[in-house]
């Protein structure tokens, strides 16, 4: 977790980015994404503050170099205890601290933070200012374009600005607003309705500030039209449920000149770190269980599902159930590289998901 194993920047991560997403963007989803990109910006899940001060940190902030270039999501209202918590994630080796201001769950509610945080910007500012203090780290803020009735764009500015004259200068905009009561974190992902161009005006009146644009985003074709106004665009559920989208981002993102990796490839890459960590004592399905829509609208998909869901289960299981399951997949599947008509998968994913 060095700077020395850090890649160097043409452009910067932001670029692209795979959103926080709870029960989904662990440590063992980070290093499978790394091996389809080694670019995109990958986020861990969300960690309270009280997590991380009095829980396991090991648990919640452990992860690989190959991880790189990784941030850190905390949720939390404490400037004092956000602070020490920017602090220990740069001792920790983390690329960028993010706040998150946009999960609207009970849960994240009674907390006072996540997206209820949108009503008191100046808490934001407070919280902002005490993490810059505590860390060069980049100090980044994600949050929703409204909530409840504080939806007006005039109270979105006012948002904005007050956390710039805090110091950040990194946003990250889902395009929706949050209802926070009413509706399910599952609900408040799909019915209230994107309003990119809301986002758009951001950039127009603040084209000073790094905007990134989140909400909606299903390929990067997606991505790539976005990406004419955008500083960057993050990609959410649809990188979860379809991981092979991520495999062009360094070309055709990036722009560097690299072939895409095959999944198969994308396997082999993987195998090494799911080996280590079985040494390790950890279950083989905590690790494959983020490969599950590698072969999404392919023959041979179910195959691998059924295959890695079934026997990854089992007390001792180890990397003969992956070989098992690349058996059951073509081989004109496993080593063609991206495009030939592939069906877009569903973005929704496993139904415990959240995206933050």
């Amino acid at each position: 977790m060095t700077a020395s194993a850090r890649l160097p920047h043409t452009l910067p991560p932001h670029r692209l980015s795979v959103a926080p997403m709870m029960d989904w963007t662990d440590r063992h989803c980070r290093a499978f994404h790394r091996t389809l990109s080694r670019r995109t910006l990958l986020y861990t899940e969300m960690v309270t503050t009280g997590a991380l001060l009095h829980g396991d940190r090991e648990r919640h902030l452990g992860f690989s170099a190959v991880e790189h270039p990784v941030a850190l999501q905390l949720g939390g209202s404490d400037p004092a205890a956000l602070a020490e918590c920017a602090r220990i994630a740069q001792d920790w080796g983390y690329d960028e601290v993010n706040l998150n201001c946009g999960c609207p769950s009970d849960r994240v509610q009674s907390g006072a933070f996540g997206a209820c945080l949108m009503g008191t910007p100046d808490v934001v500012a407070r919280a902002v200012e005490a993490m810059r203090g505590a860390t060069h780290l980049p100090v980044t803020v994600k949050h929703r374009i409204g909530i409840d009735d504080l939806d007006s764009y005039e109270h979105l500015s006012h948002f904005v600005r007050t956390v710039e004259a805090a110091g950040c200068e990194t946003l990250i905009v889902h395009a929706r607003k949050a209802w926070l009561s009413g509706l399910s974190p599952k609900e408040n992902r799909e019915i209230p309705p994107l309003r990119y161009e809301v986002v758009r005006q951001l950039k127009a009146d603040f084209p000073h500030l790094t905007l990134v644009l989140n909400g909606g985003v299903l390929s990067l074709e997606d991505a790539q039209e976005h990406l004419t106004w955008a500083d960057g665009v993050m990609i959410g559920r649809a990188a979860y449920s379809g991981p092979y989208i991520l495999a062009t981002a360094d070309r055709d993102v990036f722009g560097e000149d690299v072939t895409p990796p095959t999944r198969r490839e994308a396997i082999e890459a993987y195998l090494p770190y799911v080996a280590a960590r079985l040494e390790e004592g950890q279950p083989l399905n905590r690790m494959m269980k983020h490969t599950l829509g590698l072969f999404a609208g392919q023959p041979g998909a179910r195959h691998w599902k059924r295959t890695v869901s079934e026997q990854g289960h089992r007390p001792g299981a180890g990397l003969e159930v992956v070989r098992e399951a690349l058996a059951g997949v073509p081989e004109s599947v496993l080593d063609a590289g991206p495009g030939g008509g592939e069906k877009r998968p569903a973005p929704d994913g496993p139904s415990q998901g959240s995206q933050l």
